[in-house]
């Protein structure tokens, strides 16, 4: 089974886009997104793109501030606590990386955390690993729900997530510890990490690493979730190697196709739920 993520995604951008019509209809009111974005940086300006397009499509309004590379971190935070004081802003997002002067902890810290869209504030990472509801991070999420395309069920499952990020390994974690599985979380210091995924009824690669995962790495009739995006020999691969990979296992996602859509389908749906807890 190849888990369609273009599929999921747009699943999922129809249900958000049904529920911001009913509730512009009630209430005259849409969900606001705005995206700060610093530079010029080439995946960047694509991703921010893809995400004004998409929010657009299910109804939500969104908007880009732009600044040069060379803006200071006091003109950033000044406009971050601006945008939370905006009662209009449901939610606001600082598109990463951001170059060096400025401090990409300073300003995820100053995000209201009932706007952070990304689910980065420490408030919502706390919440999170305490079980208690929280805005989760949107990769995490994608890949959770894609995993659940495959397998309802992921009780006693033993899941390993190749990487510790704050983006995607510590979330997914805690994700998977909720429902159940028993998590493993391997990374670049792992004595031994084909030993460790060889053992993985789920699977989720995001070491950063083209084709780092093979057909030997991974156990028959597993998940594998690919969150790699590298460039090899003019290609988009991702951190598993596909064609090796999907005759052996019980699903896979694809590179490009996979999380990449549902990253942003989560990220619209984090929106909507910012707008809706404003609204009590």
């Amino acid at each position: 089974m190849i888990i369609d993520g273009k599929r999921e995604a747009k699943v999922l951008r129809d249900q958000i886009k049904k529920e911001i019509s009913v509730l512009k209809s009630k209430l005259s009111k849409i969900p606001n997104l705005t995206v700060i974005l610093v530079g010029k940086f080439v995946p960047s300006e694509i991703y921010v793109k893809n995400k004004v397009k998409m929010s657009e499509e299910v109804g939500i309004n969104s908007k880009v501030i732009r600044y040069p590379e060379s803006v200071s971190e006091e003109e950033v935070l000044k406009k971050i606590e601006e945008l939370n004081r905006d009662t209009d802003v449901s939610g606001i997002l600082v598109q990463l990386p951001l170059p060096k002067q400025i401090n990409k902890e300073k300003i995820i810290n100053l995000i209201d955390p009932t706007k952070d869209v990304d689910g980065f504030h420490p408030i919502n990472v706390g919440n999170l690993a305490s079980g208690s509801k929280s805005i989760i991070p949107c990769t995490p999420l994608g890949c959770l729900k894609l995993i659940k395309k495959a397998e309802k069920n992921l009780e006693g499952k033993h899941a390993v997530i190749i990487g510790r990020s704050n983006l995607n390994g510590k979330p997914m974690a805690q994700l998977l510890l909720r429902e159940n599985c028993t998590v493993t979380v391997a990374h670049s210091k792992t004595n031994d990490l084909r030993d460790e995924c060889v053992k993985a009824d789920i699977l989720v690669a995001a070491a950063g690493v083209p084709q780092l995962v093979k057909k030997d790495w991974v156990k028959e009739n597993s998940i594998i979730i690919d969150v790699g995006i590298n460039k090899l020999d003019n290609k988009i691969v991702g951190d598993v190697h596909f064609d090796g990979v999907k005759d052996k296992v019980k699903a896979i996602t694809p590179v490009p196709g996979g999380v990449g859509p549902m990253t942003i389908a989560c990220l619209l749906k984090n929106t909507l739920e910012c707008f809706k807890a404003h609204l009590t």
